[in-house]
C-alpha cells in the first residue's frame, strides 16, 4: 500500500503537468477544430523564460510562473493571429501542415539562440528542497507546489469558461460561429482569448516540469506535446473535463510502467493506448458520436 500510495504522488505531479499542456490542445480544438502542434513548443518557451527569470533577474519560482504566463500568452495570440488565422478558411490539412511548420521554426529559432545542450534550472529554494514523511510516503515540496499551482489554474479556467462573458463567448463559438457572430459576438476575439488562456497554461506547465526535472532544452516540447495531445484524444478532444482525465490517466500509466521496470517502455505504452482508444472509442472517453452533414 506505501507503494501505491507513493507512485499515485508521483502519477498525480506528472498527471497535473500533462493536464494543463493538455487543456490548450483540447479548447484550441473546440473552437476552431484546429490540432495546435506548436503547443508544446509554447511550453518549451515558459521553461525558457522561467529559467532566465530566475538565473538573470534573480527572482523566485512564482515570479517565473507568472512571467512565463505572460510570455507565452503574447506568444500564443501571436501565433494565432499571423499563422492561423489567414488559414481559417482553408482546408484542415493546410492548418495542420502550418501548426507542424510552426512548431519546427520555434524548435529551431530558440536552438539558434541558446545552443542545443540541455540546461539546468536555477538552484530552488530551501522550502522547495524539502520533503515530507506520511507513514512511509515521502512527499516532496516540489510535487506540493506542482500539484496546488495545477489544480488552481484548473479551477480558475473552469471560472472563466463557466461564469465570465469571454467564457460564454468561447462556448458559443465552439457550438455554432456563425451563429455566434450574429449574436455580436466576436468570433476572432474569442479564438485570440482561447489561445491566450491555453497559452498560458502552457507557459506554467513548462515552468513546472523545470522545477519537477531540473533540465531543459529546446527540444523538449516534442514528447510532453505528442503525450498531451495524446491525453486530449484519451479524454475526448474539445471536452475540458476529458482532458484532466486523460492527462492523470496517461501520467499514472507513466508511473506504473516506470514502477514496475520498465521505463524504457513508458512513451510505448502512451502511444498504445491512443491507438486503442482510438478503435475503440475514437471520439474519446467523454466524446460523443456526431453525425456531419455531407
Amino acid at each position: 500500500m506505501t507503494e501505491f500510495l507513493q507512485q499515485a504522488i508521483n502519477a498525480l505531479s506528472l498527471g497535473s503537468i500533462y493536464a494543463l499542456i493538455a487543456l490548450g490542445y483540447t479548447m484550441v480544438y473546440g473552437i476552431i477544430k484546429l490540432i495546435n502542434f506548436a503547443h508544446g513548443e509554447i511550453y518549451m518557451i515558459g521553461a525558457f523564460v522561467g529559467y532566465w527569470t530566475m538565473s538573470v533577474f534573480h527572482l523566485g519560482v512564482f515570479e517565473a510562473i507568472l512571467a512565463a504566463m505572460i510570455v507565452c500568452t503574447v506568444l500564443g495570440v501571436l501565433i494565432e493571429r499571423v499563422a492561423y488565422r489567414p488559414l481559417r478558411r482553408s482546408t484542415r490539412l493546410a492548418s495542420l501542415i502550418t501548426a507542424i511548420g510552426m512548431s519546427l521554426l520555434l524548435q529551431y529559432t530558440m536552438m539558434y539562440f541558446v545552443g542545443a545542450d540541455p540546461r539546468a534550472y536555477p538552484a530552488l529554494p530551501d522550502y522547495m528542497n524539502a520533503s515530507f514523511s506520511l507513514g512511509g510516503v515521502v512527499v516532496k515540496s516540489q510535487q506540493l507546489v506542482i500539484i496546488g499551482i495545477s489544480v488552481l489554474l484548473m479551477i480558475l479556467l473552469q471560472f472563466v469558461v463557466k461564469t465570465t462573458k469571454m467564457g460564454k463567448a468561447m462556448r458559443a463559438v465552439s457550438q455554432d460561429p456563425e451563429a455566434a457572430q450574429l449574436m455580436g459576438i466576436s468570433v476572432d476575439r474569442t479564438i485570440s482569448f482561447t489561445f491566450a488562456i491555453g497559452s498560458a497554461l502552457a507557459g506554467a506547465a513548462g515552468v513546472l516540469v523545470g522545477i519537477y526535472y531540473n533540465s531543459i532544452n529546446p527540444l523538449m516540447g516534442i514528447m510532453p506535446g505528442l503525450k498531451a495531445f495524446v491525453a486530449a484524444v484519451f479524454g475526448g478532444i474539445g471536452i475540458i473535463p476529458g482532458a484532466l482525465i486523460g492527462a492523470f490517466v496517461i501520467g499514472g500509466a507513466e508511473t506504473a510502467v516506470s514502477a514496475l521496470g520498465y521505463s524504457l517502455f513508458r512513451d510505448g505504452v502512451v502511444f498504445a493506448i491512443l491507438i486503442a482508444i482510438l478503435i475503440v472509442k475514437p471520439t474519446g472517453l467523454l466524446g460523443k458520436n456526431v453525425r456531419e452533414k455531407v
